[in-house]
Formats: structure tokens, C-alpha cells, sequence
């Protein structure tokens, strides 16, 4: 029979060379009628199967439940702040590209630069996702999402100084069976997503995954012309998985997916003007509105992605497994943005509202081993990892309008792209590897009670690559030997990093434990295709000191888990911008120009009060101090800012089920709140506090003919159409801008599965 993991359960059954499952319930045949009971949260961050009570690490896990019951479709919809220590925001001229950040470490304010990286990784299956675009796209049949909150360089290695999220997808089952779900929604909305198991044939499993979600956009475009409106998106995609499982030890797994996102950008607000003319017909719009002032050219920017993966886990003695993640990756994205027409600068019959045009190719290749083993004190991992990615990007800012002479009036202008000059162009080649080991001793004192973890990773980096244009014509820098060269500017770096582990628990009782945690963690260097210079920054490092609690009682119905953290920020990349005179563009510099501070504390609960009922609830303190740095544009110290961090962040949510006739009745209504935040490196100007409630209320497992059940649900996001500017920038020249977030949106799905 099956083992469960319970505190120490884990160990004990690998001791005694069982094989172990997964199975969420109660820890032992006596509790199984305590039906109040929470279930037991299984992670996979130390590389194997573990309780999540039993990790020393701040985690959280989302599973396929909680993620139906908040509708969420893609990473991007956890930015409501589900999860109060993450931060996810998209780069609002291209929403599928995500900036996320975690305990103050990471954001981006540009998540588009091919030789640049991000600082929390998110890996699929085990697969990192080397570029930011993309990570919009929707997800295929998700088991659970694990966010690891702090560094963790050690396990998961390169680009992961603020924590790592981990999308675990369902896997075959071997029996045949289908789950299919059709909805609808206001603004268009449509869905449709199906998973398909086959029969089991010769020890091989196959699972198929599609789906469909589109939605027009939620501010209109008055153009007369059939533009698509702003902030809409169509999704879509298909995956099959194959799994053959020969023998109890050994088992391969094959996936393939290939998936298509298109999106329009969101619409920018200008809220106060600054000292250039507005026109007429470019009103201030302090408030969301429904409408756009003036229809310009917009069509959908496309994301194309698709990978292959292979894992092979071979179990070659009761107490050693090897594992290998092989994985291709490629994308294509395009970007059409026209959404900042309202920063537009009137002058008679000029041209206006830039048209951000953009493309980037990337394709990735990358392979991890990894040795599982223990021995009667020791529970290890060691392993090797390659990365290779190939990046490259281009792009341009036409004019679409021209003004008439006193800007009440306006007309399109004819646009080929063939005859618009590039204003950029670049291309990376990023090549990195590493070996990594962590090992977990406990010493046979104290009754087993104590724990100690040492690890450590090894990787180096290089980046070989150029800038090929700048301003639609061959850049000019200068060499090492101070001669001006016209011609493109080379990129050939690398870089080298140690990040260590050690972690020292306590098992109080079975249901209390303590432990505290030093770890580093690091963002790789590279360099800017949006400057001028193309100067390569090294690393950015940060060091991490964590101490906590993981608590369970009042027999298992209540969870409490704690962490405070300290840490420090060294050689941080830092953005400076400024608008290039004459030019449809402006110019960044990043460099490592500054050191800080991050600490906060988060808590984490859950409570089974009665029979169906259960709550939950995290909460998230964060304060970030960043040093003055020297700006390269003005040639003297600005003040930082650290990005998407809201001070105080919250998210309390309510579960409820009971029996309805035959059926099942589940409500869910979940609240979040944040602090306003900065979303500027060098701008001051906070976005607002937000609170975000969501709802759905299902009737489930419906019962119909042969086994089929049925699901009708009810949903909303944002259900009290909250209105709240998650970016705010100002300009002296420009004025105040704005994003505001997406008004309420709700609808019915129906969910058919056997």
C-alpha cells in the first residue's frame, strides 16, 4: 500500500527502501474519519518528494483546485496577489511578457532584453523558461504551482537571487478518461479546454492536452478602420505527453507542446499634463475609462512557442535514483504597440502616436542530471546542468497619425514597415553550466530530531553576442585603446559564481519545527540593446539569511507557517533611461550601480474550523532600502527605487463544500490587498493600493449516464470592479501617466469529464 508522508514519514520509508506515493488525506488509518483534516501539501523543491511542512524553506503551493476556484488561466492572473511575497506585473507594450519579482528582489521595468536576465526563475516541469516572453501564455492541466520564496541558487542555480516558481503539470494516467470544460464570459469571452488519457498499451501512456481562451479587448478603440481593441487576448495551444513505464525502476517521459498568444497592450492614461502642448483631442483622463480619445493602428502582438521535453527517471537500488531533463525550446514574439498615444506631443499638423514595433527569436537548449540517494543519516542530490539560448531582436518606432493645425482633427498615415528603419537590432548567445550537490544529516541524537543541510553550485556564464544598429545605422564606440570604431559593438563576457547553502532544522514535536537558513543566489550579467553602448554589468548577488517555523495542531485542522528573512543586495542592475533629442525612441544604460537592503516577514495559514469549511490566508511585509547610484545621463547620484514592492501585502480566501442533492455545492471568494508600489527605478511616484476580491460558486459532480459527472460554475474577477493604477510614472516634460487595472469580468463554464 501506498505510503503518506508525514513529518519524518518521508525518511522512514526511504530507509526502509518502500516506494513512495503521493497521496494527500490523512496520515494513518484512525484519522480517516477526522474529515475536518487538511490535507497534506506534497512539494518537489529539494529536488524529491517531500511535505511541505517538513521543507526548510518559506514555500507555497497552489493546487489544481485553488487555481480553478481564482480562474487562473496564466502566471499573469497571479498578479491579483494571491501570494502576497510575489509580485507579477506585465510589461505593459507586450502583455505576455512578465516581470516577477519576490521579496523586493527582481522586477524588471523592461522584461524584453534578449542579453539580460530575470531574477526568479520559473521552470515547467522541471524546464527553465529562459525569456520573459511567454510566461503569459496559458497553462496546460497544472497539478500545482510551487513558489520558493528567498535565493536558491544552489538547487535550481542561475537567476533564481528572489525564489523560483515551479508549474508541475498533470501526468498520464494509463486510463482512459476525459475532462472537458466550454465557457463564456462578458467581453467576449469564450473557452474551452480538454485533457484526454488513453488506455495504458505496452507499458505506454499518453495524455492529450488542448485548449482555447480568447477575450476582446476592455477599453474600445475608436478606429474606424476595424482596429483590434486594447487589452484583449486569444490563447491557444495543444500538448501531448507519453509516458513508458517498462518496470517499477525505470520510466520515460516524453512531452510536446506548442501553444499561440496573441494580446493588444494596455491602454496609457495621462493623468496631469507636464510643460509640453497637449492637443484638443488628447483630453486628461485621471479616471479608467471605457474608450480610447483617438483610433489609432493596432493589431494583435503574436507569441509562437513550442518544446519538446524527455525525462528519464531509472531507480537503480532502493536507495539511489538518477534522473535526466532533456529539453528544446524555441519562440517568436512580435510586438504592436500603440498603446501610449496619450503622451503625444501636439504640434500643427505633426506626426503622433508612436507605433513600438518589435520581434524576438529565441531558441533554448538545456539538459540537467541528477543523482537521488540517502544512506542511513544522509539524504543527497548532486547533479550537472547545460544551458545553451540563442536570442535574437529587433526593432521600430514608426509614426501612425498626423495632427490637422490646431489638433481637433486627425488623420492615419500610410505605414510600410519596409521602408521604416530599424531602430535597433541585436543578438545574444548565452551559454552556462554548472554542478551543484546539497546533502541533509541527521546525526542519530535527539531522536532523530535534528537536521543539517549543506549545499553548494558552481556555474559559469558567457555571453557572446552584438549590437548590430542603433538609430536605424552602425553604432560608434570605443575600444580598449580608446580609437572611435563605426561598426557593430561586440559583446564577449563570462563570468563565474559559488552560491552555498547551509540550513540547520529542528523537529520540536511531530507538528512543530524551526529551522534557519543561510543561502545565496544570483542574476546573470549582460548588457542593454536599448543603449547606446551596449557596456556589458556583471552579476547581480544577493545573501539571504531566513529563520522560520512550520507548525500544525489542534489535530491537523490549523497550519501556521513563519518566516522572517534579512538580506543583502550587491552590484544591483539598475536601469537609466533618457529621450533621445530629434528621435522616436529613448536610450537605457543598466550597470551595477547599487547595493541595499531587503527584510520582511510572511506568514501563512490555513484552518479547518468544521466539516467543508476551510480558510486560508498569507500576509507579507517588505522593506527594501537601495543606495544612491550614479547616473550615467546626469552625471550625479539619483536615488533608487526598488520595483513592484508593496510594503504590506495580503490575501485572505474562503472554501466552502456540503452535499446538494446528489451533487456537490463549492463556493470560493478570495480577497487580496497591496500597498501602493514604485514602478520606476528613478521616478518616485507610487502606483495605488489595490484590493482585488474574486468569486465562484459551482455545483460539481453532477452525476449523468456511465460513470460521466458534471460541473456548472459561476465566476468573477475583481467582482467589486475595483478600479486601481498598478503603474504610474511622471515626466516633467510628459506629465503624470497611468495604467489601471481590468475592470470586473466574469462568466459560466461547464465541465464534463469520465
Amino acid at each position: 500500500m501506498p505510503i503518506q508522508i508525514r513529518r519524518r514519514g518521508l525518511r522512514a520509508a526511504l530507509l526502509a527502501g518502500a516506494a513512495v506515493a503521493i497521496v494527500a488525506g490523512p496520515a494513518c488509518a484512525d484519522e480517516a474519519a477526522d474529515a475536518t483534516a487538511l490535507d497534506e501539501v506534497v512539494v518537489t523543491a529539494q529536488k524529491r518528494a517531500t511535505n511541505v511542512q517538513d521543507t526548510p524553506i518559506a514555500i507555497s503551493a497552489i493546487g489544481d483546485k485553488a487555481l480553478e476556484a481564482r480562474h487562473v488561466q496564466s502566471i499573469e492572473d497571479l498578479g491579483d496577489g494571491a501570494l502576497p511575497s510575489l509580485r507579477v506585473a506585465p510589461f505593459f507594450v507586450r502583455k505576455s511578457a512578465l516581470t516577477i519579482g519576490m521579496r523586493g528582489i527582481g522586477a524588471l521595468g523592461d522584461a524584453n532584453q534578449p542579453a539580460r536576465d530575470q531574477a526568479v526563475g520559473v521552470y515547467i516541469d522541471g524546464v527553465y523558461m529562459g525569456r520573459a516572453q511567454g510566461l503569459g501564455s496559458a497553462l496546460y492541466d497544472v497539478e500545482r504551482i510551487e513558489v520558493l520564496k528567498g535565493p536558491q541558487g544552489t538547487l535550481f542555480g542561475r537567476n533564481t537571487e528572489g525564489g523560483a516558481i515551479s508549474i508541475v503539470t498533470k501526468a498520464p494516467t494509463g486510463v482512459f478518461g476525459m475532462n472537458t470544460t466550454v465557457g463564456v464570459g462578458n467581453f467576449g469571452a469564450y473557452t474551452a479546454s480538454t485533457h484526454i488519457n488513453l488506455p495504458e498499451f505496452h507499458d505506454v501512456a499518453v495524455k492529450i492536452d488542448g485548449l482555447v481562451s480568447k477575450r476582446d479587448g476592455t477599453i474600445k478603440n475608436p478606429s474606424t478602420s476595424g482596429e483590434e481593441d486594447f487589452n484583449s487576448f486569444d490563447k491557444r495551444g495543444t500538448s501531448l505527453t507519453a509516458r513508458w513505464r517498462p518496470s517499477d525502476a525505470f520510466s520515460a517521459t516524453y512531452a510536446f507542446d506548442n501553444s499561440y498568444d496573441g494580446s493588444t497592450p494596455y491602454y496609457v492614461q495621462l493623468e496631469s499634463a507636464g510643460s509640453l502642448p497637449l492637443a484638443p483631442a488628447t483630453p486628461l483622463q485621471p479616471d479608467r475609462v471605457k474608450e480610447a480619445s483617438i483610433g489609432v493602428p493596432l493589431q494583435l502582438s503574436e507569441g509562437f512557442t513550442f518544446g519538446h521535453r524527455l525525462n528519464l527517471d531509472w531507480r537503480l537500488s532502493d536507495n539511489l535514483q538518477f534522473k535526466s531533463i532533456s529539453s528544446y525550446r524555441k519562440l517568436k514574439q512580435t510586438q504592436y504597440d500603440n498603446g501610449a498615444l496619450m503622451l503625444s506631443v501636439f504640434a500643427p499638423n505633426g506626426p503622433f502616436a508612436r507605433y513600438s514595433l518589435a520581434k524576438v527569436w529565441q531558441d533554448q537548449y538545456s539538459q540537467e542530471f541528477q543523482l537521488i540517494g540517502h544512506t542511513s543519516q544522509l539524504e543527497y542530490v548532486a547533479g550537472a546542468f547545460y544551458y545553451e539560448e540563442s536570442v535574437n531582436d529587433n526593432a521600430q518606432t514608426p509614426n501612425t497619425m498626423r495632427w490637422n493645425g490646431d489638433g481637433t482633427g486627425y488623420t492615419t498615415l500610410p505605414l510600410d514597415l519596409r521602408s521604416v528603419p530599424l531602430d535597433r537590432k541585436s543578438n545574444v548567445k548565452t551559454t552556462s553550466y554548472g554542478v551543484f550537490g546539497q546533502g541533509t544529516w541527521t546525526p542519530e541524537i535527539l531522536d532523530d530530531a535534528l537536521h543539517l543541510t549543506l549545499g553548494g553550485r558552481l556555474t559559469h556564464d558567457a555571453k557572446q553576442g552584438s549590437l548590430d544598429t542603433v538609430n536605424g545605422k552602425l553604432p560608434s564606440y570605443v575600444d580598449p585603446n580608446g580609437n572611435v570604431i563605426t561598426g557593430v559593438i561586440p559583446l564577449d563576457e563570462s563570468w563565474s559564481h559559488f552560491d552555498p547553502l547551509v540550513v540547520l532544522a529542528y523537529d520540536v514535536t511531530q507538528d512543530v519545527a524551526l529551522y534557519g537558513r543561510w543561502s545565496t543566489g544570483y542574476k546573470a550579467g549582460g548588457a542593454n540593446s536599448r543603449s547606446l553602448t551596449y557596456r556589458a554589468f556583471d552579476p547581480e548577488v544577493v545573501h539571504m539569511f531566513e529563520v522560520g517555523a512550520k507548525m500544525e495542531f489542534w489535530d491537523r485542522r490549523a497550519r501556521l507557517n513563519l518566516a522572517a528573512y534579512s538580506g543583502e543586495i550587491k552590484d544591483a542592475q539598475v536601469d537609466f533611461s533618457v529621450l533621445i533629442p530629434g528621435n522616436n525612441r529613448g536610450t537605457l544604460e543598466t550597470t551595477n550601480a547599487a547595493t541595499g537592503k531587503t527584510k520582511g516577514f510572511e506568514a501563512d495559514f490555513a484552518l479547518a474550523p468544521v466539516d467543508g469549511l476551510t480558510l486560508t490566508g498569507s500576509y507579507a511585509y517588505t522593506d527594501v532600502k537601495l543606495s544612491e547610484a550614479f547616473n550615467p545621463f546626469t552625471g550625479a547620484n539619483s536615488i533608487i527605487y526598488p520595483l513592484y514592492t508593496p510594503k504590506n501585502a495580503a490575501s485572505v480566501a474562503v472554501d466552502y463544500e456540503r452535499p446538494f442533492m446528489a451533487a456537490t455545492l463549492r463556493a470560493h471568494l478570495d480577497a487580496n490587498y497591496a500597498d501602493e508600489q514604485i514602478t520606476s527605478t528613478t521616478d518616485p511616484t507610487p502606483s495605488d493600493s489595490s484590493f482585488i476580491v474574486n468569486g465562484r460558486l459551482a455545483l460539481t459532480d453532477i452525476p449523468l449516464n456511465n460513470g460521466t459527472a458534471m460541473q456548472v460554475a459561476l465566476w468573477s474577477r475583481n467582482l467589486t470592479n475595483e478600479s486601481y493604477a498598478f503603474l504610474r510614472n511622471y515626466s516633467s516634460a510628459l506629465g503624470t501617466f497611468l495604467i489601471y487595472n481590468e475592470p470586473r469580468t466574469y462568466g459560466v463554464e461547464v465541465n464534463v469529464k469520465f
